[in-house]
């Protein structure tokens, strides 16, 4: 369906009932768009301004984006929501991971919206109030310097082995106060309870080297600074697809272990925001298929999390992989407790 279709059908509340059948009521195309939607982005500008530009060009309806700094977009963009509250500015959070998405969830700051493109999705990649979707993940992964560990039975094959006293100085990690690498903290908070994942923690902090983000671990990783490191699918691709001497690990495949970390996208409505018909336009725009598909062609080489779309993002591997099963609920209210652990170990 043309997204001025979908739109419309956004802008007249009376035209959004389906009939009986399923099929949606015929629509008056002459119906005037919302100008605009105000979207905040944590997904690289890169990777999220191309697809907003189909979108403009599809609905018709401007998209203004706000991006934040590198190190602490994530952060930086669900505070300004937080103190955007009493007047909101946002119409819709594109994030580039879920737990900062759940924090204003509990905060009472998003708004129900129950997409049509949602509602096949895992259980918990989207919320049962219909407050957020996840979409187009991305791999925790180790990428390994193969010149530095020529022996693939050498290769680390767990998160675990950041924590090997064998393995000092070998490893590197970013540094778990934002992004991905604190989502993933939050969740080994919530899965492994606090005293193992502090001490997990600890023990990371006295072996790996701790950089600024993921993008400067796998550039260590690639320059054979480090042997291997924690880092994202995205930015392993980048280090792989440059030529550097690396390969990548999904790590804790065993039959006792937990599983890979997924964290995937997450998209929500902000309360109260000015534009929300269109907001709901471009929910279902950034839900559909296509753009899966073209997240997982792209640079970014993310995972597709709908069960309908069967094409193979070029990092994952050939053979099956375990995706971690993880309760992102229970990480999210972790992740208070687990901020303050993180800036206990790694602030300095």
């Amino acid at each position: 369906m043309p997204i001025r279709t979908i739109l419309a059908i956004a802008t007249i509340p009376a035209l959004l009932a389906l009939t009986a059948s399923g099929c949606r009521q015929t629509v008056d195309e002459s119906i005037t768009p919302p100008a605009e939607v105000v979207a905040y982005t944590a997904l690289d500008r890169e990777f999220s301004e191309p697809i907003y530009q189909d979108f403009e060009q599809d609905s018709g309806v401007h998209v203004r984006p706000k991006f934040d700094v590198e190190s602490t977009k994530t952060v930086g963009l669900t505070t300004a929501i937080i103190q955007e509250s009493q007047r909101p500015r946002c119409d819709l959070f594109w994030n580039n991971e879920i737990l900062h998405t759940l924090r204003l969830a509990k905060l009472g700051l998003l708004d129900t919206y129950r997409a049509p493109n949602g509602a096949d999705l895992p259980a918990n990649y989207r919320s049962a109030d219909g407050l957020w979707h996840g979409f187009a993940a991305r791999g925790r992964v180790l990428l390994v310097n193969t010149e530095k560990l020529p022996n693939r039975d050498d290769w680390p094959t767990s998160i675990r082995d950041l924590a090997d006293p064998k393995r000092r100085g070998q490893g590197g990690i970013a540094r778990p106060l934002f992004g991905t690498t604190a989502t993933h903290a939050a969740v080994l908070f919530a899965t492994w309870g606090e005293q193992p994942a502090t001490e997990f923690f600890q023990a990371v902090k006295e072996n790996a080297s701790v950089e600024s983000g993921n993008r400067q671990v796998s550039i260590a990783v690639g320059r054979g600074q480090l042997a291997f490191g924690l880092t994202d699918t995205d930015d392993a691709m980048l280090e792989i697809e440059a030529g550097n001497p690396v390969a990548v690990v999904f790590p804790d495949q065993g039959d006792e272990q937990m599983g890979t970390l997924f964290i995937p996208n997450t998209v929500a409505i902000i309360k109260n925001g000015p534009n929300p018909q269109a907001a709901q336009a471009l929910v279902d725009y950034l839900l559909s298929d296509e753009v899966e598909r073209r997240l997982a062609a792209g640079p970014s080489a993310q995972i597709p999390v709908h069960p309908d779309v069967t094409e193979r993002s070029r990092a994952m591997p050939d053979e099956p992989v375990k995706w971690m099963e993880v309760d992102f609920e229970a990480a999210a209210d972790h992740w208070e407790a687990t901020a303050d652990k993180m800036r206990d170990l790694f602030a300095g």
